[in-house]
């Protein structure tokens, strides 16, 4: 019996040992964003079967002989959201895992506080790159080839590091088109809309058109001489001058319209002035007004990268534009538990977890699968008020293991010198 409490005891202080330091690392990174603490459970070592005849017990009964940590399986709680103050910082809001480059094999973590580095890369604090699939939207001279919303994510084994140039142009879409949309009214006056238009060679100009009634009228209906102008934005350059002639029904719906393109410093642009009520109209007694809409886009340099709450890493621009370039991906397992921890925030697939997998839409597309919200962090999912208690009673159930070891020992002793005698 006093062998058997040595064992008892020996195995309860290694035991306890080892979920104090489980409990202590949890507490110890109770402030580390996107830590995954760890539970302990216990099982018997060793046990000796009691046997019994009685017909209202159990045909048999076990002691237990000394104990053991079987497992310490990761905490699956989500940890409370934290505010941040930049927009590369993401929380994930359901189930799931970024994913970022090791040294061989991909990392799986919960820890969104990502940022640009020197060379505009997207990586972690720690300096591992964060996966997920490039937009392929980016010339290998830095030029912005295609204007998108979204960038859908490829095929899991396709997930590569997001790298972005640190230069990147939006190239200037020449206006093609302008609209106008106006009241002429009826009275002999000079009416001048104007619009801006964007050459080939990313100068912002001035289109004027200006209407003066023709003389002499034709009724029903008025009839407008127009001028068309472009020209640079300060006036001092003019690109071509168009002479047309507009006409008017007696409601003031356009009839006609001789002018139909000009000369934009090498890009011919349309004019729209519509069609009986849809663009320009010359109606008595209405207000005079005029609006325009034009298709082109000045050109820009790039602001900077951000990310958006679904993942996306946008291209913000100069001109105000924006683009997506890339999509952070979001990794899933059939079993989490069975991750393999390399540290508090970073873990791998085992056999126990199954491969990594991206959940799919109706459509059999790839998606994230989960929420995500930027400027904001997941925090550790450990409760300190739960941890200091588990740390209390392991502490004492130490202490009777110890207690125990020692009286054992006592007990010994005193067994040897009546022996002795």
């Amino acid at each position: 019996m006093m062998t058997q409490a040595f064992y008892t005891g020996v195995s309860g202080l290694k035991s306890n040992s080892t979920a104090i330091n489980i409990v202590s690392d949890n507490l110890a990174n109770i402030d580390t964003v996107g830590f995954r603490g760890e539970n302990y459970e216990f099982s018997s070592l060793f046990g000796n079967m009691l046997s019994t005849d009685s017909s209202t017990s159990p045909s048999n009964n076990s002691v237990g002989l000394g104990s053991q940590i079987q497992a310490s399986p990761m905490m699956q709680q989500k940890g409370s959201l934290i505010n941040s103050e930049k927009s590369t910082d993401l929380a994930l809001l359901g189930n799931g895992w970024f994913g970022v480059k090791g040294n061989d094999k991909p990392l799986y973590t919960r820890d969104g506080d990502f940022s640009f580095d020197a060379n505009d890369d997207l990586v972690t604090q720690n300096g591992y790159h964060v996966l997920g699939t490039m937009g392929n939207n980016i010339s290998s001279d830095d030029v912005l080839t295609e204007q998108l919303s979204e960038v859908k994510l490829n095929d899991i084994g396709s997930q590569e590091k997001l790298r972005f140039p640190k230069t990147l142009t939006f190239p200037p879409k020449p206006t093609s088109k302008a609209a106008f949309i106006g009241n002429l009214g009826t009275e002999d006056a000079t009416r001048t809309m104007s619009a801006k238009v964007v050459d080939n060679k990313n100068n912002n100009n001035n289109l004027k058109l200006s209407f003066t009634l023709a003389k002499p009228q034709t009724p029903p209906g008025t009839q407008w001489d127009v001028v068309a102008t472009t020209q640079s934005s300060d006036g001092k350059t003019v690109y071509d001058k168009k002479n047309g002639k507009v006409s008017f029904d007696a409601t003031g719906a356009l009839v006609s319209s001789s002018l139909t393109t000009i000369d934009n410093n090498g890009t011919p642009v349309s004019v729209d002035l519509g069609s009986a009520y849809s663009g320009i109209v010359a109606i008595s007694n209405n207000n005079i007004s005029v609006s325009s809409h034009t298709d082109g886009i000045i050109g820009g340099d790039l602001k900077g990268y951000n990310l958006s709450k679904n993942g996306e890493v946008i291209a913000t621009f100069t001109n105000g534009m924006q683009s997506s370039v890339g999509k952070i991906a979001v990794y899933h397992f059939q079993n989490d538990q069975g991750l393999n921890r390399i540290s508090g925030t970073h873990f791998e697939e085992s056999s126990n977890s199954g491969e990594a997998i991206f959940f799919k839409d109706k459509d059999g597309k790839n998606v994230i699968g989960t929420n995500m919200s930027n400027f904001k962090l997941e925090s550790s999912n450990v409760q300190m008020s739960y941890g200091l208690t588990d740390l209390i009673i392991l502490q004492r159930a130490y202490d009777a293991n110890s207690k125990s070891v020692t009286t054992a020992d006592q007990m010994m002793q005193k067994a040897l010198s009546m022996g002795g005698r």
